[in-house]
């Protein structure tokens, strides 16, 4: 009986088929969808004819009507009833999936991302409270919630990375409709479960939960400007992007396994992790992306470190209160929106003062190398254009170039001065990002304090 106490619900003795797994991609599903359009931004930003200020609000909007949503999100699962809300979040949801799909304004867009983010609130919130009960534990049921919201988050941006290059930024959208309806079916099998919440009694667990807030704000550099970097500052495709940003969540599923020992302190490890792999993202050597490997294995480690256990703590253990689940959303997601509130500016004005010196640079390779006086003025004209049309991005300066016509004297000073002034954009690129790296690693590090307060409280009580 005293077991039975600690149960989310009254559980349905008939387990519906699927609903366990269902349950799980529409949390993971919701989740990525904070992340996914990370590399759908600069051919959103082109499409729509916005600014890097105003695209970064399709990020921004979701994550902060995401936080705000999730413990009403929570009181209306428990009031409604969770099968009711989570069906109702994904119809919801798919809908407006669709209109920021169809959208062809930044207003619109940004208008169905908040849509999205409320009903993915409830299909988040909605799925605690049922998936402890349809699994074949609600120990295993809290994990698949706390491992999807995980996974979800890792493997948004190559996902996103992948349908824009292949389709376009409006496949990140249209993908979402059909794969809810998807896991609707399974979610209306578990329509006849009876789930009834367990009283809400425990006071909120603000020490984890504070931490789960700075560590969500440090991996937006991760999850978000290490992607623009690649893309913007280094010029890559963003398959190549996505598969370069993999490392991290492959990293992190095979460091999951660390979570299941009963590490003293390991959310404490994680942290530094993190810190520390963003600190190497700040100080690379080159503009290579075997350099970005090391400091992805520790961010993919320590996201593993802590993601999952912090989000137990805040949840009280693996027999979870619901509601305390719409605040560990809230907090998690409300971290997520400080990190871009703090970093978006800082690169952007990095962002600018660096392709200044770029720009310098450039012109200065250029008056000192052997070309003619003419062919001077028509390459650093080509390349003053190049620059002033990319706008966010790395040119790309080959067209350039090769416009020139050189003679076949003139071919290996051309091949010299094109390699010089690539590399010094790429090496703008990479120095544009370096303060907001660092910024977000202190965020990491910050997370140390709530965490190590707790445990000294524990300790002398």
């Amino acid at each position: 009986m005293a077991s039975e106490a600690l149960l989310p619900a009254v559980i349905h003795r008939r387990r519906p088929v699927w609903a366990e797994a269902g349950l799980a991609v529409a949390v993971g599903m919701v989740l990525a969808d904070a992340s996914v359009v990370v590399l759908a931004l600069p051919d959103m930003l082109t499409a729509l004819d916005a600014t890097v200020t105003g695209i970064s609000w399709v990020i921004t909007a979701f994550n902060l009507a995401l936080a705000l949503a999730a413990v009403p999100a929570a009181l209306a699962a428990r009031r409604l009833g969770p099968v009711r809300v989570e069906a109702a979040g994904l119809v919801v949801f798919a809908a407006a999936s669709a209109a920021a799909g169809l959208a062809g304004d930044l207003g619109t867009v940004i208008a169905a991302r908040c849509v999205q983010a409320v009903s993915g609130a409830a299909v988040v919130c909605a799925a605690l409270e049922l998936l402890p009960v349809v699994a074949r534990s609600p120990e295993r049921g809290t994990r698949l919630w706390i491992g999807a919201a995980a996974v979800g988050s890792a493997v948004g941006p190559a996902i996103g990375g992948v349908l824009t290059q292949a389709l376009s930024w409006r496949a990140v959208f249209a993908v979402q409709v059909p794969l809810a309806a998807a896991v609707l079916v399974p979610v209306i099998a578990a329509w006849r479960v009876r789930v009834v919440p367990r009283p809400s009694t425990a006071p909120l667990r603000l020490a984890p939960n504070l931490a789960l807030a700075l560590v969500s704000a440090a991996l937006t550099a991760a999850l978000f400007l290490l992607v623009l970097m690649l893309v913007d500052g280094w010029g890559m495709d963003p398959i190549a992007a996505a598969a370069a940003v993999s490392v991290m969540p492959a990293t992190a599923i095979i460091a999951s396994v660390a979570t299941r020992l009963r590490v003293r302190d390991v959310a404490l490890s994680g942290a530094i992790l993190v810190g520390g792999g963003l600190a190497g993202l700040a100080l690379l050597p080159d503009s290579e992306v075997v350099w970005t490997v090391a400091p992805q294995v520790l961010i993919g480690a320590g996201l593993a470190l802590t993601l999952g256990p912090l989000t137990t703590a805040a949840l009280g253990g693996l027999a979870p209160d619901g509601l305390h689940g719409g605040w560990t959303v809230a907090f998690r997601h409300g971290g997520v929106v400080l990190g871009l509130l703090i970093l978006t500016p800082l690169f952007t004005a990095d962002l600018d003062s660096q392709e200044m010196a770029a720009e310098r640079a450039g012109a200065a390779a250029v008056i000192d190398s052997d070309l003619s006086i003419q062919a001077k003025l028509r390459l650093g004209q080509g390349v003053a254009d190049a620059l002033a049309n990319s706008g966010t991005s790395l040119p790309d300066l080959h067209p350039v170039f090769a416009a020139q016509h050189p003679s076949a004297s003139d071919r290996p000073e051309y091949a010299r001065l094109e390699a010089e002034l690539t590399d010094q954009a790429r090496r703008a690129g990479t120095h544009a990002f370096s303060r907001s790296f660092l910024v977000a690693a202190a965020l990491a590090l910050a997370a140390i304090i709530p965490l190590v307060y707790a445990r000294l409280r524990e300790e002398g009580a």
